[in-house]
């Protein structure tokens, strides 16, 4: 899954000592998949540095869901747990990490939720009131990247048309050995014989800008043709 980090510049290497707590989820490197969404954070980051800002693209293996070796948590829109989390989050005061989390993804406490956020922590509305109010907010998305370990599922990309269409052939062959029980021979050649493949290799097509999971779906309906 393509992925988005708005700043003042572009992020080739992620150094995690710089990032900041009062954070949301906690200090670490946060991405988004809305582009629309790392752009605004870009444009302001920009400002503040009397510059342009700039959209890091990366790509984000989703399998990590799967991985029992990191610790992990998901919120999936705002809820009562999310809250207690952010505020958590928010009201740690020192460089050490409050929760012991590898990758942590959910929602957004933008401007206005912040306002609420710290209208909550006061006193000043009650959770129950707040959590209502959050059920017509605008879907917003942000991971949180907390450790070394969290970062091996995050990969710089770039427009290079023969670094993508590497990248993606890789992610697509293991798909293919999953779905179609095949040992990675069997999914090579699967993929490199198909027209597919040879539409992606032609940069004129432009596919390689596509994900892989567009790609690997053009596959399959070539698949059920053979």
């Amino acid at each position: 899954m393509k992925v988005y980090h708005g700043n003042y510049m572009e992020i080739r290497m992620i150094d995690l000592s710089l990032g900041r707590p009062n954070r949301d989820f906690g200090i670490g490197f946060y991405v988004t998949k809305l582009q629309e969404q790392a752009q605004a954070w870009a444009d302001r980051k920009g400002e503040d540095k009397h510059t342009k800002g700039i959209v890091t693209e990366f790509i984000f293996d989703e399998y990590v869901w799967e991985d029992t070796e990191l610790k992990l948590l998901r919120f999936e829109n705002y809820t009562e747990s999310w809250l207690n989390f952010v505020v958590k989050n928010r009201l740690n005061r020192s460089r050490k990490q409050a929760h012991d989390f590898d990758i942590v993804e959910g929602p957004v406490a933008d401007d206005a939720v912040t306002v609420r956020v710290n209208d909550y922590i006061r006193g000043d509305i009650s959770k129950q009131d707040f959590l209502e109010e959050l059920k017509f907010r605008k879907p917003t998305h942000q991971i949180c990247f907390s450790t070394t370990a969290s970062l091996q599922a995050l990969e710089y990309t770039d427009s290079r048309p023969e670094w993508n269409i590497e990248r993606m052939g890789n992610e697509i062959i293991r798909q293919i050995m999953r779905d179609k029980n095949r040992d990675e021979i069997e999914a090579i050649d699967i993929f490199f014989t198909s027209k597919t493949f040879t539409a992606l290799a032609d940069k004129f097509t432009g596919l390689y800008l596509k994900s892989w999971q567009d790609i690997y779906e053009m596959l399959k309906r070539e698949l059920l043709h053979i």
